[in-house]
């Protein structure tokens, strides 16, 4: 094998270049943000499911709500408490979680997901 010493040095530089994120990182994440409720939101003490329920699958909730509000006209949840919610982003989710940049822009942020829900949805106003 002719050259063999350059390629084994190529090979051990490319698969070190290859690795180094890994090596570098070495299993220290970025702490993950802790949303900020306002007031409202404290007090209500519940969101329409429980905090860990919605930290993982808001989005399907929210998606869930759009089909049957736009598809079937079904504009109320009932809870398995018995509450009723009126399946609304804006009239319901951001009447208490109104401070959109402490609370939805921080998780967001942090798995670099940009939202189309302002697409259609009026951004929160926020009393800075």
């Amino acid at each position: 094998m002719y050259d063999g010493g350059k390629i084994i040095v190529g090979l051990v530089i490319g698969v070190c270049l290859l690795l180094s994120p890994f090596f570098f990182n070495a299993g220290k994440a970025a702490k993950p943000p802790e949303p900020e409720l306002t007031a409202k939101a404290k007090e209500a003490k519940k969101c329409v499911a429980d905090t860990a329920y919605m930290r993982r699958n808001h989005m399907h909730l929210l998606d869930d709500w759009r089909q049957t509000v736009v598809r079937d006209g079904e504009r109320y949840m009932k809870t398995a408490d018995g509450k009723v919610y009126y399946k609304s982003l804006q009239m319901t989710c951001l009447d208490c979680h109104s401070n959109k940049s402490k609370f939805c822009d921080q998780c967001h942020g942090y798995v670099d997901m940009d939202p189309y829900c302002w697409d259609c949805h009026l951004e929160p106003k926020e009393n800075k």
